[in-house]
């Protein structure tokens, strides 16, 4: 993606942002701007893709089963990072949302890389156009975000979430929950209709 980054914002969202009901900010985060500024320089992406995942009785949530070492970020304070490991290869960022000790996140599923790509390349040399950055575990390693990052304040640098473009109702798709055994059923999945790095732009 051709882009002038400088008219980008590096301002970090506020935390009234993320303590609001998480799936207002599972929709209101698409459009939004990753950003994590690393010994490469910025690294960005429009984010295309979130998933909600809201309290102990959504049986999805990671904190479904109670606040343990792995989930207590989730019962902290809002505007956090939450990034967990999966199937022994990858990693998830999440931003914690709501209020203190209710347990949920919204998981940044796919982004549109807006500036750095060439070193994020560098990180997926195999990975062709949209595969760059089009699912969660893609994302995390294009921007080579890993576990030290786990607990990170989404309302400062190095890694934040900033303001990018304007999007309309019409312009989200809402479908179900991808990649899971429990609560598939749910619709707390949004992404940004025709974009091409949305992971799975036909599911419903």
């Amino acid at each position: 993606m051709t882009v002038d980054p400088s008219h980008f914002s590096n301002r970090p969202l506020s935390r009234d942002f993320y303590q609001r009901p998480t799936l207002e900010v599972a929709r209101d985060l698409l459009g939004k701007h990753l950003v994590y500024q690393d010994e490469n320089g910025p690294l960005r992406g429009m984010i295309v893709e979130t998933e909600a995942y809201i309290g102990q009785n959504d049986p999805a949530c990671h904190a479904a089963a109670g606040k343990t070492a792995r989930t207590a970020l989730m019962f902290g304070k809002p505007g956090i990072a939450y990034i967990y490991f999966i199937y022994g290869m990858y990693y998830c960022l999440n931003a914690v949302t709501e209020a203190v000790d209710f347990p949920a996140a919204v998981l940044i599923r796919a982004v549109a890389p807006l500036d750095g790509e060439r070193f994020m390349q560098e990180r997926r040399p195999r990975a062709k156009g949209k595969n760059l950055t089009n699912g969660p575990g893609k994302l995390c390693q294009a921007f080579g975000l890993d576990k030290a990052m786990n607990g990170a304040d989404l309302c400062a640098s190095p890694l934040f979430i900033s303001e990018g473009m304007a999007i309309n109702s019409a312009m989200i798709r809402t479908t179900t929950r991808i990649g899971i055994s429990s609560g598939k059923s749910f619709p707390w999945r949004f992404c940004l209709k025709d974009n091409p790095y949305v992971s799975k732009p036909n599911h419903r």
